[in-house]
C-alpha cells in the first residue's frame, strides 16, 4: 500500500547551519504517529516544511502519490494536508461557531460572503455545526473563542482543521498550554477522529504521546535519530538519554 504522505530526504539549512537534515518519513492510511525530541531538535521547522510554510533545500513531500513539494502551502491544503498550530490562530472575539463556519466556508470559496454575513448559509453552519458536535462543542457555539478555557480553545482549532477535511492532519503540541489533568479532552477528541486521516503528532507530553501513538519517530538536531513502536522507543537507551532523561530531570 502506497504511503499516503511520504518525506524524503528532507532538509534545511540556515546561514550554513542544519535544522533539517536528511529526514525520512512515511504516513500511511489511518496513521497515528508522533514526532518527539528535545527542544530545538527542528520538531516545528519539520512541520513548516512538510505544510508548505517553508520551502526546503533538499528532498521531496510526496501526498497519495503527488508530488507537492512546489507546492504553496494552500494549494496543499486543498490537496487534503492541514496543520495545526503550536500557537493557535483563532479569531479570538469571534463565537466557536463563526470560527468553525469561517473554515468551512473557506474550503467552500464562500469565505468572502460568510465575512459579510457570518451566519448566512445554512449548509455551511450546519457542517460547522456537525463538527462541533462530533467534539462536543456545540455549548459553546455562541460563546467568544477568548472565554473559553485553553484545553477547549485548542480543541476549536481542531474543528478549523478538520473543516478543511484533511487526508493527513498535522498537530503542532495540541496538548501545549492544557492542564495534564486536561490533557484526556484532546486525547478523546483524536481517538474519535475518522480512523481513515493518518496524523502526524508534535508533542511534548510523553503521556499524550504514549497513549496516542502507534509509531514513534525521534528528532534530535534536525535528524531522525530512531522510529519505532512507543515500547521501543520507551526502552531505547538513545533516546532515554537525549529526551526522556531531560524530561525526567525537568
Amino acid at each position: 500500500m502506497r504511503p499516503r504522505l511520504q518525506v524524503t530526504g528532507l532538509s534545511r539549512h540556515f546561514d550554513g547551519l542544519y535544522v533539517t537534515h536528511n529526514v525520512s518519513l512515511d504516513l500511511d492510511e489511518g496513521a497515528r504517529h508522533a514526532l518527539i525530541g528535545p527542544n530545538g531538535a527542528g520538531k516545528t521547522t519539520l512541520v513548516n516544511l512538510i505544510s508548505g510554510a517553508l520551502a526546503p533545500d533538499a528532498g521531496r513531500i510526496v501526498l497519495d502519490g503527488d508530488d507537492v513539494t512546489g507546492l504553496d502551502q494552500a494549494a496543499r491544503v486543498k490537496r487534503g494536508l492541514v496543520r495545526t498550530f503550536q500557537i493557535n490562530q483563532l479569531f479570538p472575539r469571534l463565537p466557536v461557531l463563526d470560527n468553525v463556519a469561517l473554515a468551512v466556508a473557506e474550503r467552500r470559496g464562500e469565505s468572502r460572503r460568510l465575512l459579510a454575513a457570518p451566519r448566512r448559509g445554512r449548509e455551511t453552519v450546519d457542517e460547522a455545526l456537525a463538527l462541533m458536535d462530533r467534539l462536543r462543542l456545540t455549548a459553546d457555539a455562541l460563546k467568544p473563542v477568548n472565554e473559553l478555557p485553553y484545553g477547549r480553545q485548542r480543541l476549536v482549532e481542531i474543528a478549523i482543521a478538520l473543516a478543511l477535511e484533511p487526508r493527513v492532519l498535522l498537530l503542532d503540541e495540541p496538548a501545549a498550554g492544557v492542564p495534564s489533568a486536561e490533557s484526556h479532552i484532546i486525547l478523546d477528541a483524536l481517538a474519535g477522529l475518522d480512523p481513515s486521516i493518518a496524523i502526524l503528532i508534535i508533542e511534548h507530553d510523553m503521556d499524550v504521546v504514549f497513549r496516542f501513538a502507534d509509531r514513534v519517530s525521534v528528532l534530535v538536531q534536525g535528524s531522525i535519530l530512531v522510529e519505532g513502536s512507543p515500547d521501543e522507543i520507551a526502552a531505547h537507551h538513545g533516546v532515554r538519554e537525549v529526551y526522556l532523561g531531560e524530561v525526567g530531570h525537568g
